[in-house]
């Protein structure tokens, strides 16, 4: 399952981050990284952005990109 296929409330666990060069490189710095436990917190009314909770922090990302980062659901970690 992939980060923009997530319902809102939902708590998952990144698994893997795709993308290439500059775009996946931008993911981990925002702290997506493997192992670190997201909540989605809201989707816009047409689906674009999604902002999610991590870290202590809420981070708003496009949807194209919410569909590189591999999750598995909370009740699996």
């Amino acid at each position: 399952m992939t980060l923009d296929q997530v319902a809102v409330g939902a708590e998952v666990k990144i698994v893997t981050v795709g993308g290439e060069g500059q775009l996946r490189v931008r993911l981990l710095d925002m702290g997506l990284i493997p192992r670190t436990v997201v909540r989605v917190q809201k989707v816009a009314p047409m689906g674009d952005p999604i902002e999610i909770h991590l870290r202590g922090y809420e981070l708003t990302i496009r949807k194209e990109d919410a569909a590189r980062i591999e999750v598995q659901c909370e009740k699996n970690f």
